[in-house]
């Protein structure tokens, strides 16, 4: 008998009139996701007439249904797409039903495009991840389900395709089936809809199939239609990260954003997140449509508060009552989605809400085998790799738990040099650490400290490749200062490698973390007042502004010491390049491994057009320059 599954009744008057459901599909390359959301457009009769004369057109010479169309056509809209029968980039459909109204996400099935498919799932509710019936679970398949737990996805079905090409075989649906459970259960997903179809032939898509009589669940259609998501949406007190300061005139002044969790009326009590301000209370709640008496999550509102206090792009409005978790360390789970890896110590832009900053990976812990879904140990994380990782922001930050609040516990990584964005987490829990540490002020400063010694502490920070003669300029300028009684230090690269630094090694992630060593003592030895020159090769311009952010207000001086390869090789004091060449040395600068040349550098002393003592006369005449400021 033909399963014509039907809902009862009381399930059918669960849900409100039209709600939103927003959905993303994902699943190995020529799984048919698109082919299946065509399926649906075309057999929910949601496919305009010309949009069909059009794809009578577009469908020849194509493999096609029995209506005689290709219905992945419908979805995949670009050129390149179209040309290789596959999906290149997101692509949303708008769509709804009697029963509902649908955002659906169809992200690319390629791994090298897996920032795309976790792009469409950190916005959804429900997840349909695509399986073809020939082949079973995947690699591709256990990454795309690792994602959707991740990302606290809890609503997905399991939809197994081309059952056609199996002749619609029970055995083999139920053997997928039980897989899927396994792996959903693994990775945190829960309970998964198993529904097997043909998007082609339209099995199971919108009408039950005649093929499948042994299959009794509902068809894909029904479940988007019924699937409940309420209970997964953000239970999260009263939050709303401030977008925009909206002053359009001197006796109005709102704060503008997206409320993502609870509610909000006139009169509740608000607080700004990690302040110690008293709180106040909302005086207005303004929309485009005019005042409301509430505002709940999702909404764009602007909110007027009674007391006029010191708000800017960035902050999070709160509840006083629950507020969120104020802190600059926290445990997450990290996607990368970069080709260059994930380098521990490296300073990256970290973006959560309306909050930008800047922010280092301290320590990645483990990455996830996608495989086998174990744990093992990793110094960095490839593209498309998932790992645990502690992050440092360099203030406190507002955030919570993504399991409690999605859209306050999700933030992007970004690079701080390409601006792409390079990594996508979700936030597991604050560091202890991170909140049980104060910064213990001394009446004797760093102004004290530099009085005493009449000079203006600084950083003289002297890049350049192994060879061109940081050390030799290095020395001389030191001795130079000194024989004019300031007072200086010098924190010489290989002299940091016997000691502080001697459990380094010479691999990218290895001179990240030998250049923030540097950095942090060069800040303390300045901050006691010296003039401290630090002669590295530091060779990624990254990890100089790093550096000179960690050294913050302290003047900073960037020197580049500027030699071609070919001269610092025919140099070659300590006879390395002549290593590296032989395949002795490896990651050695200027042959194997990368420098990256200042840009703007505030000295460039060419050692190849001048001599060390001309060179390091003309920069200890900019250090004096600099100090004499403290004692005029």
């Amino acid at each position: 008998m033909r399963n014509d599954f039907t809902a009862p009744a009381q399930e059918a008057s669960a849900l409100p009139a039209h709600p939103l459901l927003r959905v993303a599909t994902c699943g190995s390359v020529d799984d048919g996701k698109s082919t299946l959301i065509g399926r649906l457009l075309f057999d929910a009769g949601l496919v305009p007439d010309d949009h069909l004369q059009a794809l009578t057109r577009d469908s020849r010479g194509r493999p096609v249904g029995p209506e005689g169309y290709d219905l992945s056509l419908l979805v995949d809209g670009l050129l390149a797409e179209r040309e290789q029968g596959i999906t290149i980039d997101v692509a949303y459909r708008y769509f709804s039903t009697p029963r509902r109204t649908f955002i659906v996400a169809d992200s690319p099935g390629h791994e090298q495009y897996t920032r795309n498919m976790a792009t469409a799932a950190s916005n959804a509710e429900a997840a349909i991840l695509l399986l073809d019936g020939r082949q079973g679970v995947l690699t591709q398949t256990r990454r795309h389900a690792t994602i959707l737990g991740l990302m606290g996805i809890r609503s997905v079905a399991a939809v197994i395709n081309k059952m056609d090409l199996v002749d619609y075989s029970e055995d083999a649906f139920q053997r997928i089936a039980s897989d899927l459970r396994d792996l959903a259960e693994k990775v945190g997903i829960g309970a998964v809809e198993c529904i097997p179809v043909s998007a082609l032939n339209g099995d199971n898509v919108v009408h039950a199939s005649r093929h499948m009589e042994w299959y009794r669940g509902p068809t894909l259609m029904h479940w988007l239609e019924n699937v409940d998501v309420r209970a997964e949406r953000s239970t999260a007190p009263f939050r709303m990260p401030v977008q925009w300061v909206n002053r359009p005139h001197a006796d109005f002044r709102g704060f503008s954003g997206s409320i993502t969790g609870g509610t909000i009326r006139r009169n509740d009590p608000v607080t700004v997140a990690g302040s110690s301000m008293r709180p106040t209370r909302v005086a207005r709640i303004v929309t485009m449509d005019g005042d409301r008496d509430e505002a709940h999550a999702d909404e764009a509102v602007t909110l007027v508060l009674e007391d006029q206090i010191d708000i800017s792009r960035g902050d999070v409005l709160t509840d006083p009552a629950q507020p969120p978790v104020v802190a600059n360390q926290f445990a997450a789970d990290l996607i990368w989605l970069n080709d260059d890896p994930l380098i521990p110590g490296r300073s990256y832009l970290l973006r959560l809400g309306t909050t930008v900053v800047p922010a280092t990976i301290t320590e990645l812990k483990h990455r996830l085998n996608i495989t086998t879904l174990e744990h093992s140990a990793a110094k960095t994380l490839a593209a498309n790799e998932v790992g645990v990782c502690n992050i440092a922001t360099d203030r406190p930050i507002a955030f919570d738990a993504y399991r409690n609040d999605p859209k306050l516990g999700a933030f992007i990584i970004i690079d701080r040099v390409t601006n792409a964005t390079v990594g996508a987490g979700m936030i597991s829990f604050a560091l202890r650490r991170a909140t049980n540490l104060t910064w213990q002020a001394f009446d004797t400063d760093r102004a004290h400290r530099s009085a005493l010694k009449h000079q203006k502490p600084m950083v003289v920070w002297l890049t350049g490749l192994s060879g061109a003669g940081k050390s030799t300029i290095a020395n001389q300028v030191e001795r130079r200062l000194s024989e004019k009684g300031l007072h200086t230090y010098t924190l010489d690269g290989d002299n940091l490698r016997h000691g502080l630094n001697k459990d380094l090694g010479f691999t990218d992630a290895d001179r990240v973390e030998n250049i923030r060593r540097a950095a942090e003592v060069a800040r303390l030895m300045a901050d006691a007042g010296l003039i401290v020159l630090v002669s590295l090769i530091s060779p990624f311009r990254r990890e100089r502004d790093m550096a000179r952010e960690i050294v913050g207000d302290i003047p900073f001086l960037e020197v580049f010491v500027d030699a071609p390869v070919s001269v610092c090789e025919a140099r070659d004091p300590k006879g390395l390049y002549a290593k590296a060449r032989a395949g002795l040395v490896r990651n050695f600068t200027g042959i194997d491994s990368a420098y990256e040349v200042p840009e703007h550098p505030e000295v460039r002393l060419p050692t190849a057009e001048a001599s060390p003592d001309e060179l390091s006369d003309d920069l200890v005449r900019r250090i004096l320059a600099i100090t004499a400021e403290a004692g005029s």
